[in-house]
């Protein structure tokens, strides 16, 4: 399957050299999730996973902000008009949109501008790597309309992330995160400014797409499936996905360059 010359509907989305880049629409709400944004983001993560010419994601910001979570207009409003077994759906919909990014097989970067709340942090939450720059402002504002904290996997990951009590504070409050909480506790992998953004996500993605690609896949299946195995489990897991990655080109490559002290040059096969 290719994705390179995927047409988005709800979304901006173009890819290039191996890198897809998302980015949400809506720029004059701060780019908000709609039901449609959501429902292809769930399925463009489930594509990737059989997708041969793209090997990172960029899940960018636009015009200076990431997401400010469900559009009020098209997401909140008719949820307080639904069912029960409608709400359920919804909920278990945008649970998926996560539940396919963590499967894609490829490695993302939330690469966050400004306003990033909601629904929108819990997007750069289930990403692999966290850019941020200077502007960004990231909340978990869920008990601010009411909700629970819990909201499609925060209570699990955010917590891995940051640590039980950090987590447990923004998810009680709702509070905005800062660039330099963000950074001082693990949320954020790097922090830059606004004009920086944009060329330090492309620069870290281009070095995992020219790195062992299929290693890379490997990795990020580890990451995800080692959450609920024992240590025995995970020795276990881990010495059958290294062996498969031993009969791969790319680790011959690597013994072959450095044979002659050259770098290697990766194919992904």
């Amino acid at each position: 399957m290719t994705m390179i010359n995927y047409k988005a509907k709800h979304f901006n989305y173009n890819a290039d050299n191996g890198i897809a880049i998302i980015s949400l629409k809506g720029a004059e709400q701060k780019n908000p999730l709609t039901f449609n944004s959501y429902a292809e983001l769930r399925d463009v993560f489930r594509d990737m996973v059989y997708c041969d010419n793209i090997h990172a994601v960029i899940l960018g910001s636009n015009e200076g902000n990431f997401c400010s979570g469900g559009s009020v207009n098209d997401i909140i409003g008719p949820l307080v008009k639904m069912s029960m077994k409608e709400l359920l759906n919804f909920t278990r919909m945008t649970g998926d949109v996560i539940k396919a990014m963590i499967n894609c097989k490829k490695p993302i970067i939330a690469s966050i501008d400004g306003i990033c709340v909601g629904a929108g942090a819990i997007l750069a939450m289930a990403s692999d790597i966290r850019i941020a720059s200077t502007n960004a402002k990231t909340a978990f504002l869920f008990n601010r309309v009411g909700l629970a904290g819990c909201d499609m996997g925060a209570c699990s990951i955010l917590p891995r992330l940051i640590g039980q009590g950090r987590a447990a504070e923004l998810l009680y409050t709702g509070r905005v995160m800062s660039p330099e909480e963000g950074d001082k506790w693990g949320f954020y992998n790097k922090i830059v400014s606004p004009s920086e953004l944009l060329s330090s996500s492309m620069e870290l993605a281009s070095n995992i797409v020219n790195g062992p690609t299929f290693g890379n896949m490997m990795t990020k299946t580890m990451l995800a499936q080692e959450w609920s195995m024992s240590i025995e489990q995970i020795i276990e897991a881990e010495a059958q996905a290294q062996a498969i990655c031993m009969q791969t080109g790319d680790f011959k490559r690597a013994y072959e360059a450095f044979i002659v002290k050259e770098k290697p040059k990766f194919e992904g096969n």
